[in-house]
């Protein structure tokens, strides 16, 4: 039998290292992790070179991503996701917190009736009323696993919850048990574990194992975390908590100090078997571990983790998109893995070397996260197997009727452009499956403005088959007199709290791509719009996100905190 400690033991005070707010705290982290330096570690687990362990991806993009701001989804652009999570292989979707909202317990339900491949997990604090509520909603999975957080940390303990740690150890263990009593998979996590003093998280930690749970999570809530500080956080867990064999280490770290996938890695390292992590990254204030470099890091440096995961990672650029369409946060063009930067070379030393030997400058191949060799791909006279072929190639699985209108919008495209690039079609095919249904199109615009001037513009718009035109001279510039021309003929009037403009590819004649985002009695709506008109982009921009509006109103689409 392993040899433990008391968690209660007196320790020889030590002056901090540093002076900090949290040096008291984090003084006996060290102290503790300081102790295992006179004694041999737990090593994790050393696979051969022709095998190694794998590491469960737990995705939390439609939990904890959603909550990043302006990042919510509506139920079927919640579904869409999920779907394409189990296309990538991640082992465990996170699908929301069902006692949040009406909304998310419906689409965590939803999502757990209609999706298979993975398991479906619903967050829930320790609380009867919120476990309860999480098990009524993910009781349809296939794999069902319900995920109760407590708050340890010192700071959580006085400031938020007003517990003491016997409270707080009885509270956990209770609400473990309830989870238990419907669900045999069940995750517990420490809030705050990173900064709770660590006889303690080790005392919670083994509580919770004690009555059944199947994993334990290991959170950095606010980023604070380094890696050697997490490292050590694990080892001290694996080597103090005589029961941690009977479930899996996971840790969830935030990227506020940059150090989420650094962290996360240096669990893994430590013997963690499970990483929790969002696509592109995304969530609370600086995001979380993303899932595009955990899972690539672990590929390609396989020979020093001698850990994987199930991801298929020739699906991670289409799923990238994906997010970033539904929740209108771009990706940052130097963005690892999935940037618009992440394999472009341009310095004369690098090309030349990558023109001689690709591996010189390139430690991974385009291809394996999904980004296809060839760019320039298709015409004019390409036909519509072609393109079929070619959305296929990018990821998209269209229906035989997407094809079509994808088709259409292609063949405008191409009278405009000699060139069509990836990024053009894939823009028009997000452009049409995450369209809504159009109450109002538009006709046609012409609109002149000058320095000095005030914009005139006469706009039509359609709706149904009646066709509605505007002449208005007015605005600051020519996009304001689109949008006020629209505001008039559809006759609802929204606030601009966003409006975003880029180019899709290269070149004069590149299409442009406007997000907006509108607020409407108090609620926030986006719009996305692709033209090789700027000022048309965004006249579509807009006009999507007034039909987002008029489709809530009609009770056709799932009311959340941004649509």
């Amino acid at each position: 039998m392993r040899e433990t400690r008391s968690f209660d033991q007196d320790q020889t005070p030590r002056p901090p290292a540093a002076a900090g707010f949290f040096s008291g705290v984090h003084r006996e982290i060290w102290d503790d992790a300081d102790s295992l330096l006179h004694t041999k570690p737990k090593e994790p687990q050393r696979m051969s070179e022709s095998s190694s362990r794998q590491i469960v991806i737990f995705d939390t993009t439609l939990r904890d991503g959603e909550q990043s701001p302006g990042a919510s989804m509506n139920l079927y652009e919640k579904m869409e996701v999920a779907q394409a999570l189990v296309e990538l292989g991640v082992d465990v979707i996170e699908a929301g917190f069902p006692i949040a909202s009406p909304g998310d317990f419906n689409a965590v339900r939803e999502i757990a009736k209609t999706v298979r491949g993975s398991v479906i997990c619903g967050l829930a604090r320790c609380r009867p009323e919120d476990i309860d509520r999480a098990w009524e909603a993910v009781k349809y999975a296939e794999q069902p696993r319900i995920h109760v957080f407590l708050a340890t940390s010192a700071i959580h303990r006085e400031h938020k919850l007003k517990m003491d740690k016997a409270e707080i150890v009885q509270r956990a263990v209770e609400g473990v048990k309830r989870a238990v009593d419907y669900c045999p998979d069940v995750e517990f996590s420490p809030e705050d574990a990173v900064r709770t003093e660590i006889d303690f998280l080790c005392q919670v930690v083994e509580a919770a194992i004690d009555v059944g749970a199947t994993t334990v999570n290991i959170p950095d809530t606010v980023g604070y975390a380094t890696p050697a500080h997490m490292r050590r956080v694990i080892e001290i867990l694996r080597n103090r908590v005589p029961n941690i064999d009977r479930a899996v280490i996971s840790v969830h770290c935030h990227n506020d100090l940059g150090m989420a996938v650094a962290n996360s890695l240096a669990a893994v390292e430590a013997g963690a078997g499970q990483v929790e992590c969002t696509v592109n990254g995304i969530g609370e204030r600086a995001g979380n571990c993303s899932l595009e470099e955990i899972v690539m890091a672990l590929k390609t440096r396989n020979d020093f983790y001698h850990a994987h995961t199930r991801v298929v990672s020739q699906r991670i650029v289409p799923t990238s998109r994906l997010v970033a369409t539904v929740t209108g946060i771009q990706v940052q063009r130097n963005k690892a893995i999935v940037g618009q930067n992440a394999f472009a070379h341009e310095a004369g030393i690098h090309q030349d070397g990558m023109l001689k030997e690709r591996t010189t400058y390139e430690i991974m191949r385009p291809e394996d996260v999904g980004l296809t060799m060839s760019d320039l791909v298709l015409g004019k006279h390409s036909g519509r197997a072609a393109l079929a072929d070619r959305a296929k190639a990018l990821g998209y699985r269209l229906t035989g009727e997407q094809l079509n209108l994808v088709f259409d919008e292609f063949k405008e495209l191409a009278d405009k452009k000699k060139e069509i690039y990836d990024g053009d079609i894939a823009a028009l095919i997000e452009q049409q499956i995450h369209g809504v249904s159009e109450l109002w199109s538009l006709e046609s615009y012409q609109v002149t403005s000058g320095t000095g001037k005030v914009p005139e513009v006469t706009l039509s718009v359609r709706r149904g088959s009646e066709v509605l035109s505007s002449h208005k001279v007015c605005g600051d510039g020519p996009v304001d007199a689109v949008f006020l021309a629209i505001e008039e003929l559809t006759g609802i009037s929204v606030v601009c709290r966003d409006f975003r403009v880029h180019s899709v590819t290269v070149g004069k004649d590149a299409q442009g791509e406007v997000m907006v985002q509108l607020e409407y009695q108090g609620e926030l709506y986006r719009g996305h719009g692709v033209s090789t008109d700027s000022i048309e982009a965004s006249a579509k921009a807009f006009l999507n996100a007034i039909n987002r509006i008029a489709s809530v109103g009609n009770g056709s689409q799932q009311p959340s905190k941004i649509r």
